[in-house]
């Protein structure tokens, strides 16, 4: 890994450092949790004897009597366990009792960090185990809910245990691999994040720093070890399972999340058999849940609860019968309501990328996809995406195509995709493509990003690209352009473009070079 990437890592590690730490001792006073009816802090013994920190909370109405439904709420990565606390103590005014539990290798939990391994599978089950032993809950009742990584501990523990009837899966992920390596390009800035936060609030095995060091080294021996210790801690590799189980599954994410992009979300959500429900707003990584964790009103949580009353209280609250794929515009903060991910992108619209281009590497042209947590987030709150001046874009280093002017808003819904012909002078390689809605004056707003690495080609011997774009809901304005920008270099992503090397796309007669654009119906 070259200067620029160690110098990213140290500095995207510090700053997830401190906005960790910050959270979590806010988190520690979250409203109305020091207040809380039946709260008890106890040890669980998880897989192993491991000793899990956990809080429970029951209903204030609780007499021995009568059993109540159980959530279980594993913690966010590197997040004490006061985290859910504000939520959990609503969910009990409701009617659940909800055992919330630090993950092994985080904060007083014993062990060390295995990243949704198959001993945080195993926790979750004993900590369901010691719920039914130690508390009125309802064996039949079971859910499991959590934000980022106790999302996908909740989806892999599901799948593993039939017990668990419900989950919400907030800001997490199904796919490890599609997250943080998508294109086959480590996402450098993400993955720094969540190294430099464990490193200062857990315990990392010498498994998970050896995966960390291969991971940024870009060994390519490595790459099917990587991929495959990816894959046993990736729901969709379990997806069957959890079909098996009938499991009601709603999961929920945001545009923008640079830690697990909301793709590999979707194309999980499409092979889901059972009830399910797909949430997508505007943000990045858990920005669209946090202040539910302050106890404050909150869609996401709202939407969480009303899952939950439905599949484990058996209410009828009408979930079950809204469309079950619901998004958010970053442009018109509407919710939209579609039958399945296929109908979000219902027409496509091609822009042609005519002509032959040669692109340099190694040089940032200006086109970037912003900064881990922070562009995503001042495009939730102000509207206020990434922006580059496509005329001002320098043609050596950034290759650029434009759409006409449109007549009418385009409401681009969904995955945009890139088709081209590349053909390289060196056998590894790295791009970035981006798509941006273009103003009258030439400004550019990032729309979508992706980055595509290719190995092993043969130098002077073109070959077919195909990249889907992260998705997105993003309305174009009348007088508008879109732009399709490719360049070699994004400080969120590690490069493989050898000193020298060029990369030239052509649009061959016979297999036109295009980007095309989903829509949504008018």
């Amino acid at each position: 890994m070259g200067h620029r990437h160690r110098q990213a890592l140290r500095t995207t590690a510090a700053g997830a450092v401190s906005a960790t730490l910050i959270a979590g001792s806010s988190l520690g006073l979250a409203p109305g949790a020091q207040a809380a009816t039946g709260i008890r802090f106890v040890d669980i013994a998880g897989d192993g004897g491991t000793v899990l920190k956990a809080n429970v909370i029951t209903p204030a109405d609780a007499d021995g009597t009568r059993r109540y439904p159980l959530l279980v709420l594993p913690t966010s990565w590197g997040l004490p366990q006061a985290e859910y606390l504000a939520q959990a103590q609503k969910l009990a005014n409701s009617g659940y009792i909800v055992v919330s539990y630090n993950v092994r290798g985080f904060w007083q939990s014993g062990g060390e960090i295995e990243v949704a391994g198959p001993p945080d599978v195993a926790d979750a089950s004993e900590v369901i185990d010691w719920a039914l032993a130690h508390t009125p809950a309802d064996p039949r009742k079971v859910g499991m809910a959590g934000v980022s990584y106790g999302a996908g501990i909740s989806l892999l523990a599901a799948a593993h245990d039939k017990r668990v009837k419900a989950v919400a899966a907030l800001s997490g992920w199904a796919d490890l691999v599609g997250s943080i390596y998508s294109g086959r390009t480590q996402h450098v800035q993400a993955s720094a994040l969540l190294d430099g936060a464990s490193l200062v609030t857990g315990r990392q095995s010498p498994e998970l720093r050896q995966i960390f060091d291969d991971f940024y080294a870009s060994n390519l021996d490595k790459e099917p070890e990587l991929v495959a210790w990816g894959k046993k801690r990736s729901a969709m590799t379990y997806v069957d399972q959890l079909n098996e189980n009938d499991t009601a599954v709603m999961m929920a994410n945001a545009w923008g999340d640079t830690v697990f992009p909301p793709n590999q979300y979707a194309d999980f959500y499409q092979k889901l058999t059972g009830p399910k429900r797909l949430e997508l707003r505007p943000g990045d990584h858990a920005t669209a849940e946090i202040t539910g964790l302050f106890g404050l009103p909150n869609d996401v949580w709202t939407d969480t609860e009303r899952w939950f009353d439905h599949y484990l209280k058996g209410a009828d609250n009408g979930v079950d019968r809204e469309q079950p794929v619901r998004l958010k515009s970053r442009s018109t903060g509407g919710y939209e309501g579609y039958p399945d991910w296929k109908s979000v992108g219902a027409t496509r619209k091609k822009i042609a990328l005519a002509g032959t281009t040669t692109l340099h590497t190694n040089v940032d042209s200006g086109a970037d996809g912003g900064v881990v947590f922070l562009s995503s987030i001042l495009d939730q709150v102000a509207r206020l995406p990434p922006v580059a001046s496509i005329p001002l874009l320098p043609r050596r280093w950034a290759a650029v195509w434009q759409s006409e002017k449109y007549a009418s808003t385009q409401q681009v819904r969904g995955t945009a995709e890139l088709h081209t012909t590349l053909t390289p002078t060196k056998e590894s390689g790295t791009l970035v493509a981006y798509l941006y809605d273009v103003g009258p004056l030439g400004l550019g707003k990032l729309v979508s990003n992706a980055p595509y690495t290719f190995h092993g080609r043969t130098p002077g011997k073109p070959f077919d690209v195909d990249l889907e774009l992260f998705s997105t809901a993003y309305d174009v304005p009348a007088g508008h352009r879109l732009a399709l920008v490719v360049d070699t270099v994004d400080p969120l992503y590690i490069e493989h473009n050898p000193s020298g090397a060029q990369l030239t796309f052509s649009s061959p007669v016979n297999d036109p070079s295009y980007v095309s654009i989903p829509l949504r119906e008018q």
